[in-house]
């Protein structure tokens, strides 16, 4: 559908029409003129916008224009309100400019004031910028000392539009090291931090489209970058990579059934679109695609459904297809998976990559057995980036060898530092097994956390079986329920 302008020369006094909105207060999905979007089965309602006339900031659609109560419209230059844990403190001024045909909107923390709040709300604050009106670019600014302050207390900085939240622990911008990297003896607070939510690029979208046509899947949300800069005297240092996942959450269009989302996805600029744990949840009747990820990048959400034959009467099939469909499992044919034949180490090192959104590995092959031309290469090499797989002292890592219960488990329980899952390693976990004796010792932890964490169960109530094989689906099981666990699907 195609969104017309003011075709109907609506007039409100003291305003000027502003584009539209799928909400009469304002804070649904945002249409300009020209723009299109995908309708469900059901009828949209669109509301004009307004801008005021005098010095004020855009309003709710629906002829009442009615303005948010929290918090003020953002008038340029003057101060304006953000959230320090849900109470409104009047702690910003904000900046709004066109350049190239796209509407800017910065946000500069007052670091004083919230440098104040922090000290009075303890540890563990939520800084939250807001931003309401159609911009495309929306920059949240604070100074690396502010950023510290935040990282001590535990802080976490919220930026907030109208359908995207970028929620992200102060600590992960690790300042200290950014200074580092910007010159040497650096007072933190000439630093400017500069957390930015903008439309992604021309190229990105082009990327996604030609995804769409060739029918690889159906996009639900408009693809959406996350960038974090630090700059200091002319030169700037990019945050994209974090120990920890990093949360964003984008709106789901009215129209559009919550249930036809499979994932969320990074779009890479080398036209590589790959799977992030992503998950659906519903805050004040609007659904959300909560995307996790260990990096910046460009991010959309998509609805990619696969179905395998030869599980459709197996007990994995719910798993495997979930998996699939997520594009973490691979199948061996485009309608056969084979879930009773077992996984070798290639392909369960490519499914863990794949499963927790891991990126594209940039380096030579690592391992002298992983030729760059089979399917699992940079899975395999981003896996041992990371530290999640480990090969032989003789620098092979025989991805065509079946993997054994304890190796996987080894494997899921170095993913678990990533995913936060937490779980007690005592091997006094695997008394209860008439085979524990025969766990090799550089596993036992491993294998304790995975019993304890319930991710991984024996074959039987009192078998481990550590050297049996894991088969296809069992692996697709585990690598689900690994994260499920870890509330991140």
């Amino acid at each position: 559908v195609t969104v017309l302008g003011n075709s109907g020369t609506l007039v409100k006094t003291g305003y000027t029409f502003a584009g539209w909105n799928t909400l009469a207060n304002g804070t649904g999905t945002n249409y300009a003129s020209a723009e299109t979007f995908a309708m469900g089965g059901s009828g949209v309602t669109l509301y004009a916008k307004w801008t005021t006339n005098s010095s004020g900031g855009s309003t709710g659609g629906g002829g009442g224009g009615a303005t948010p109560t929290t918090p003020k419209p953002q008038n340029p230059g003057k101060g304006v309100d953000i959230l320090v844990n849900g109470k409104v403190e009047t702690a910003a001024t904000t900046e709004t400019k066109t350049v190239d045909n796209k509407v800017i909107t910065n946000v500069t923390i007052d670091a004083n004031k919230v440098d104040e709040k922090l000290k009075t709300e303890g540890r563990n604050s939520v800084i939250t910028i807001p931003v309401s009106g159609n911009s495309d670019v929306v920059i949240g600014t604070l100074n690396g000392q502010t950023v510290k302050n935040m990282e001590t207390k535990e802080s976490v900085l919220e930026v907030k539009t109208e359908n995207v939240i970028y929620t992200l622990p102060a600590s992960e911008i690790n300042i200290d090291e950014v200074s580092d990297n910007l010159g040497n003896n650096l007072t933190l607070s000439d630093i400017n931090v500069n957390v930015t939510i903008s439309e992604s690029p021309n190229s990105t979208i082009k990327i996604v489209e030609d995804k769409i046509k060739s029918g690889e899947f159906t996009v639900v949300a408009k693809p959406v970058d996350f960038t974090i800069n630090c700059t200091y005297g002319g030169k700037t240092v990019e945050v994209s990579k974090f120990n920890g996942y990093i949360e964003r959450s984008i709106a789901i269009p009215e129209g559009i059934d919550p249930s036809k989302i499979t994932t969320g996805v990074i779009v890479e600029s080398n036209g590589v679109v790959r799977h992030v744990p992503t998950k659906v949840t519903k805050v004040n009747e609007k659904y959300y695609a909560v995307i996790n990820s260990l990096t910046n990048s460009s991010y959309t959400v998509v609805w990619h459904p696969i179905e395998f034959t030869d599980v459709s009467n197996h007990w994995s099939k719910e798993a495997v297809n979930d998996m699939a469909s997520r594009m973490i499992a691979v199948g061996t044919s485009e309608t056969k998976y084979e879930p009773n034949r077992d996984i070798t180490r290639g392909e369960f090192a490519a499914f863990m990559a794949n499963a927790l959104g891991l990126g594209e590995n940039n380096k030579t092959s690592k391992f002298k057995d992983v030729e760059t031309t089979e399917w699992y290469y940079n899975g395999v090499q981003i896996a041992s980036e990371y530290g999640i797989i480990s090969g032989y002292e003789d620098g092979t890592f025989r991805p065509d060898n079946k993997i054994t219960r304890e190796e996987a488990m080894a494997i899921i329980a170095r993913s678990m530092n990533y995913t936060k899952l937490e779980a007690n390693s005592s091997k006094t976990a695997l008394n209860g097994y008439k085979d524990a004796s025969k766990v090799s010792d550089y596993a036992k932890d491993s294998v304790a956390k995975c019993i304890v964490s319930g991710v991984v169960t024996g074959r039987k109530a009192d078998v481990l079986a550590p050297k049996a094989n894991i088969t296809r689906a069992e692996a697709a099981a585990i690598i689900q329920k690994l994260l499920k666990s870890s509330d991140l699907i």
